[in-house]
């Protein structure tokens, strides 16, 4: 009679390694030798997902490349997010820019550690060094630091690098993402400037000192709310239907941003002189250099710094004329959720950042507040609380 072996136990086991706390668990892999890892996690059901999804990409052979991913240092895996994730189409050039920038630090302090061997104390203690750290000014004489870092800039590193690890979580090379259990030290809050709502007579003033062109842009965002490098500069006039006041965008920063937006009376009679004052180009803003890397204007900082500096008025981005949009808006009565989808923001938290009318809101209810509220009762019969 044959005698048959023990059968082999497929499924794994969960167990601990010494004094720590982890889980560590045991499989067979697809050739039958043992693999043995660390889940990264002192929770048993996090341990026992970590096992059943190693299993599971066992079964569709996807084991061998997730086993090698977990191998991959943070700066080899951020090479591959750059070049798969953070470019257009897949995000903007600008938030493209804000990853590399980020990146310039967190690679000489992560760079060769593996993705699984970054952990919340390593973080935190990144965090630390960068609030003690000093800016670096670039000058003609060399690097020059001064003064300590903003929060708000060690921030930005930080919400890099957690998109970064998102990223890897998504892909399985990690089970979780450990910028999660990290609390940032210092509220962010009280340290980022308000956005400035422009205010009527700052408008006349500005487009009284702006060039035809900027004036328009001015009218525009602040009458439609349109993003002004992402959506209006690059805007042609085929997208322009004036004659059923709509505008077209294809293309914007977040997928419920583009589609149609109606246009007001007077961003209809801006974007109308516009089109009359760029003839013979398909652009609404068409480039002034015939050698432009592209044929609409694409920046307009220098343009908008000295237009505020001829009307008086203290600086603040071309940006934030979106957040006057909201304010009026906001302040005019129109609902939350409404001015949230004529804003076309994917979250509609982002809307308590931009309307800054609450408060004057507020103020003016306040002011309708009738003190003598009780003695119009009396008067007109309504029974008094017993």
């Amino acid at each position: 009679m044959s005698k048959m072996g023990r059968p082999r136990n497929s499924a794994g086991v969960l167990y601990h390694r010494g004094p720590s706390d982890l889980w560590w668990v045991r499989y067979r892999n697809n050739d039958g030798g043992i693999t043995k890892e660390s889940t990264g996690t002192a929770n048993r059901e996090e341990a026992e997902r970590f096992l059943r999804d190693r299993l599971d990409a066992r079964d569709e052979g996807k084991l061998s490349a997730m086993l090698a991913g977990k191998k991959m240092t943070f700066d080899e895996f951020a090479d591959w997010f750059l070049e798969r994730r953070s470019k257009p189409p897949f995000r903007a050039a600008k938030t493209h820019a804000a990853n590399e920038n980020a990146l310039k630090f967190l690679r000489p302090a992560l760079g060769s550690v593996r993705l699984s061997e970054i952990t919340p104390e390593s973080i935190e203690d990144y965090i630390d060094q960068r609030l003690k750290a000093k800016r670096r000014i670039h000058t003609k004489f060399g690097v020059v630091h001064r003064g300590k870092l903003k929060p708000s800039s060690v921030h930005q590193e930080f919400r890099v690098l957690t998109r970064i690890v998102n990223v890897a979580v998504k892909q399985k090379r990690l089970t979780v993402n450990p910028c999660t259990m990290v609390e940032f030290p210092v509220s962010v809050k009280k340290t980022t400037r308000k956005p400035h709502y422009m205010m009527a007579s700052e408008q006349e003033k500005i487009e009284f000192a702006a060039p035809d062109y900027l004036r328009h842009v001015v009218v525009i965002i602040s009458e439609m709310g349109l993003r002004p490098y992402k959506e209006l500069m690059p805007m042609r006039k085929e997208h322009v239907d004036l004659e059923n006041r709509l505008v077209h965008i294809p293309d914007s920063k977040t997928q419920s941003g583009e589609g149609d937006m109606p246009m007001t009376e007077t961003a209809w009679q801006a974007f109308k002189e516009q089109m009359e004052q760029s003839p013979g180009s398909d652009y609404l803003f068409p480039s002034p250099r015939q050698t432009g890397q592209k044929p609409h204007i694409t920046n307009l900082r220098k343009a908008w710094t000295a237009t505020l500096k001829r009307a008086g008025v203290s600086y603040f981005s071309l940006y934030e004329l979106r957040h006057t949009f909201a304010t009026r808006l906001s302040a005019g009565g129109v609902a939350d959720h409404f001015v949230s989808q004529m804003l076309r923001q994917g979250d509609a938290g982002v809307f308590k950042r931009y309307s800054q009318a609450k408060l004057n809101m507020m103020r003016e209810s306040l002011d309708r507040l009738d003190r003598k509220a009780n003695e119009h009762g009396r008067a007109s019969g309504t029974p008094e609380p017993h």
